[in-house]
């Protein structure tokens, strides 16, 4: 009776296997395709903040979507969060204010249907008497795809400097 085969895979190899195995050239593809249809989404995003389309920018979040504030210690339905912020939408369409919203990217995980995306989001708003105001936040958003993108969870986590903000390479 012959003994039975033990294999020994030293940590290093376990890990180029891995590699290997998950990095096929069909993979790389299909990440660069979900990463076109992000920055797609995220390009509606910021349009829709610039023009003050509230039906648009609602269009990009779930009917189910979760609002979690780290600065507020709050949870609430995305929905709720909307009927808030409409008013900056009515505003910003007037041309009473502008605003406008920019996104860079320090983490970006997913497949086909699912992303968790991470990264400061830079809002800047200008007040009719010229007022300008910038906002640079820790986010995180968790999205899934049916026909096409929407936010199922957005985490506002913290405050973000420019400094943090600078040092991310912003999106092609």
């Amino acid at each position: 009776m012959n003994p039975p085969i033990k294999l020994f895979f030293p940590p290093l190899a376990v890990i180029l296997l891995a590699m290997l195995l998950g990095a096929s050239p069909a993979a790389a593809g299909d990440n660069a395709s979900r990463l076109a249809q992000l920055n797609g989404y995220w390009a509606e995003v910021s349009r829709s903040v610039r023009e003050g389309d509230f039906e648009g920018y609602r269009a990009t979040t779930h009917a189910e979507g979760v609002l979690v504030s780290g600065i507020r210690q709050t949870s609430q339905p995305l929905a709720k969060a909307l009927e808030r912020w409409h008013q900056d939408f009515v505003d910003t369409k007037s041309g009473k204010v502008k605003g406008q919203v920019e996104f860079r990217f320090s983490q970006r995980l997913g497949d086909d249907a699912t992303a968790h995306e991470t990264g400061i989001f830079h809002y800047t708003s200008i007040a009719a008497d010229g007022q300008v105001k910038h906002d640079y936040m820790h986010f995180q958003v968790l999205l899934v795809k049916r026909d096409t993108w929407k936010t199922l969870m957005e985490y506002q986590k913290s405050k973000a400097t420019r400094e943090e903000w600078d040092a991310l390479v912003p999106s092609e």
